[in-house]
């Protein structure tokens, strides 16, 4: 279904991992957004009509054979367009430019020093030192810009960092906008769509919904869906907003595959029988998933086995239950652009998310993944305004394989259930501290697969080690790792050395993302 009431912009992905970002930041400004790879069939984008173009940044040099490049019919609609890192490369290559390796990458922040302060993308811009802050991730740079552009702004090792030929409407910044790092980035991407594009500003959760439950009744008619149902924000904003369109037509089965946290199963059960009033059906199937990782070690192998487990339980389920025709998941965007999927040819792959990369061929459903263009925050937003309570919409974001993926090396019962003792620990004095919210937005406890040196009770100790990971985001695409206090980042170590059987020493990760990702696995 095309919402041809919305104006619509476009992303072009050239294989970004801030590509969808970039949609989110163009959705943040009320304006209707969709992302396509750059190989997509041009008939399949410009049926949306857009109102502009916005190309994303890419892996890629734009001078090597190969390298990703900028459909024809892009500057043959007539349409506005921003390059962003690689697509104002891209856009300078294809123009007539120069584009060539830089002699000192630059990776990080920098000060945006604005040349024409009165071009439109710059508009209501503040011009503060401190607000001028932008975020560079490139190797190569523009060297020459193209017949007609003109240069808007530099930084100390980008001469050419924004650019413009106002005439035909072409955009171009070296740095990257829609991270948070770049301070005024909103409101760069809100003048190109507003300014420079005149779109409206009529895209709302509210219309995602209302066009959601029609998208959804569309592809299901009549059918049965089933939905794997973590108890997460993700798969219960999914349940709530497909039982709001089609009813008793869905099913949520509960799989319980022991690799939950610490009460986590009682809570789910009581949460969506009792209180959402789904139907449900809770499966017990610690053994078979423990029997399937013992000696798996290997986080991608540990992925596909939970994933190909999990649509296994779901068939064999569904079978009970007579004629099941889609399968139902709380996919977000995050787990996509990790996962580089089929639909991200041009990504490097980060890692596989058990319900994207790792489902199996012979999959006897037809999936339903109504967030899957969706960041988290946007998915808190839909679950509020669906009703839901708010210990479901912020509940501590929780990976589908659960504890496999923090339980690093060999799973066993005894290793997960210290795990599970040591994250409730971390959990229950984060929320004493009242810390859950503002000041972290994911924390959770890892069992290394090292042991170390300890003593106890004058006694010599070998034992194993917990890691304590807690990050500040909003997006969950780059991340930094939380200041927790040190008082109680000391009364967490004695807590978990002392309760916890096992474990004689609790480190802290202070790793950002990147160069990490937010789990270890």
């Amino acid at each position: 279904m095309i919402p041809t009431k919305h104006d619509t912009i476009i992303v072009l992905d050239f294989g970004s991992q801030y590509s969808q970002l970039i949609a989110r930041r163009v959705r943040e400004a009320n304006v209707y957004c969709r992302m396509y790879s750059w190989r997509t069939d041009p008939a399949e984008v410009m049926a949306w009509q857009p109102k502009g173009f916005i190309l994303s940044g890419g892996p890629n040099s734009v001078y090597d054979a190969g390298a990703p490049t900028l459909p024809a019919y892009v500057l043959e609609s007539g349409l506005p367009v921003l390059g962003i890192c690689y697509g104002m490369q891209l856009l300078a290559h294809h123009l007539g430019g120069r584009v060539a390796r830089s002699q000192k990458r630059e990776y990080g922040p920098a000060v945006l020093h604005l040349d024409v302060p009165d071009n439109p993308l710059f508009f209501n811009w503040s011009f503060a030192l401190d607000e001028r802050q932008v975020w560079m991730s490139h190797g190569d740079k523009v060297e020459a810009l193209p017949a007609g552009f003109q240069p808007l702004a530099h930084t100390a090792n980008s001469p050419l960092a924004a650019a413009a030929d106002p005439a035909r409407r072409y955009y171009a910044v070296q740095f990257h906008p829609e991270v948070v790092h770049s301070t005024q980035g909103r409101q760069l991407l809100g003048n190109f769509v507003h300014q420079i594009c005149a779109c409206g500003a009529d895209w709302t959760p509210a219309s995602f919904i209302e066009e959601e439950i029609v998208n959804i009744r569309q592809q299901v008619g009549p059918g049965r869906v089933v939905l794997g149902l973590s108890g997460g924000v993700d798969s219960s904003v999914a349940a709530a907003l497909i039982h709001r369109a089609i009813g008793d037509q869905l099913t949520c089965i509960f799989v319980d595959h022991g690799l939950l946290r610490k009460g986590e199963t009682l809570q789910v059960i009581e949460a969506f029988q009792r209180e959402q009033g789904i139907k449900l059906i809770a499966v017990n199937a610690i053994e078979e998933y423990l029997e399937a990782l013992s000696g798996n070690t290997d986080p991608e192998q540990k992925r596909r086995i939970i994933g190909e487990k999990f649509i296994r339980i779901f068939e064999r389920e569904a079978r009970k239950l007579g004629q099941i025709d889609f399968l139902a998941q709380g996919t977000i965007y995050p787990d996509v652009i990790e996962s580089a999927t089929k639909d991200k040819p041009d990504a490097h792959t980060i890692k596989t998310h058990h319900n994207v990369g790792g489902l199996p061929d012979d999959m006897q459903f037809q999936l339903v993944e109504p967030l899957r263009e969706l960041f988290k925050d946007e998915v808190r937003q839909i679950g509020s305004m669906l009703g839901l309570p708010d210990h479901i919409i912020w509940r501590q974001p929780f990976p589908g394989p659960g504890l496999a993926i923090r339980c690093l090396g060999d799973l066993t019962w005894e290793r997960l259930e210290r795990l599970r003792q040591a994250d409730a620990i971390l959990i229950e004095e984060l929320h004493s501290a009242d810390m859950l919210r503002g000041d972290t937005q994911q924390a959770f406890a890892v069992l290394l697969p090292v042991k170390s040196v300890g003593v106890m009770g004058d006694g010599r100790t070998y034992e194993e080690v917990i890691a304590i990971r807690a990050v500040t985001t909003e997006d969950f695409m780059t991340a930094d790792w939380a200041r927790l206090p040190y008082d109680l980042l000391a009364h967490l170590s004695r807590r978990i050395v002392n309760e916890v059987a096992g474990v004689n020493r609790v480190v802290y990760d202070i790793t950002s993302k990147p160069p990490g990702t937010i789990e270890w696995e």
